[in-house]
């Protein structure tokens, strides 16, 4: 596979939870516009991991956090860093669809609001093409001031993802986007990841190595907070380096 730049870089990346550490001297490159996956059994810090690189670990008062976070050569954790900015770079989609209790326009038109964006023709701009992004336009185009809590689950994901896109982040992280889907609707999500790539950098946790194998580029096996083994996704799966991670992959444990 081609080589493409990193756009985040973490050295010797340690994070506690007060006296319990989580993460523990993560080193690791994510290439732009391609889709990393984190996997690993429950509790490992895959969430944990990806929370770092938009700082929503800050929102923990026990946290703290050791080594570097680089995006785009930046350390997001040097004293100067913008943590709004960061966030609006680095966007996030959970593991529950969460739509907020507004009109399905109103939803992918929050973010832009908040950044000053104002002018109607701007924002429906915004609105359309996000959701035209998120491949979820063409079932909502005629009913955008209906509730968002009115669209099935895949649906609303789905618009999280176009709220996520609203802000233009560079990153998108998704913590088990799929979780709590059916198939079908995971099937969408996953064909949605596959075009995303082309204009973001994604990355993913999931428990579903299935669907780590399908949808990513690259791929790291976590386990008791450490980075056990991280590669191309088919060595990972095909030909993993490590013991654990070979004994995980082929179902011996977790």
């Amino acid at each position: 596979m081609e080589k493409r730049p990193s756009i985040i870089t973490t050295k010797n990346l340690n994070l506690w939870y007060a006296e319990k550490q989580a993460l523990a001297d993560i080193t690791m490159d994510v290439e732009r516009n391609r889709v990393t996956a984190l996997i690993g059994p429950s509790g490992c810090g895959k969430s944990t991991l990806i929370r770092v690189f938009n700082r929503m670990n800050d929102l923990i008062d026990t946290c703290r956090v050791e080594g570097s976070v680089l995006i785009d050569g930046e350390d997001i954790y040097s004293p100067s860093a913008d943590v709004v900015t960061i966030r609006k770079r680095v966007g996030m989609v959970f593991q529950k669809p969460n739509p907020f209790p507004k009109s399905i326009y109103d939803n992918v038109a929050y973010g832009p609001r908040i950044h000053g964006i104002t002018e109607k023709k701007e924002l429906d701009r915004i609105v359309e093409e996000s959701l035209h992004n998120a491949a979820l336009w063409n079932e909502v185009k005629d009913r955008l001031h209906d509730p968002a809590t009115g669209l099935s689950g895949g649906q609303q994901q789905r618009l999280c993802i176009a709220r996520c896109l609203a802000v233009e982040p560079e990153i998108i992280l998704m913590d088990e986007p799929c979780s709590a889907l059916d198939p079908i609707a995971t099937a969408k999500i996953e064909n949605l990841i596959d075009i995303l790539k082309r204009s973001y950098t994604v990355v993913i946790v999931t428990h579903n190595m299935q669907q780590a194998a399908r949808v990513s580029d690259f791929t790291g096996f976590m386990y008791l907070g450490k980075l056990i083994e991280f590669g191309e996704t088919t060595q990972i799966f095909e030909n993993p380096r490590e013991e654990l991670t070979a004994n995980y992959v082929t179902g011996r444990f977790g």
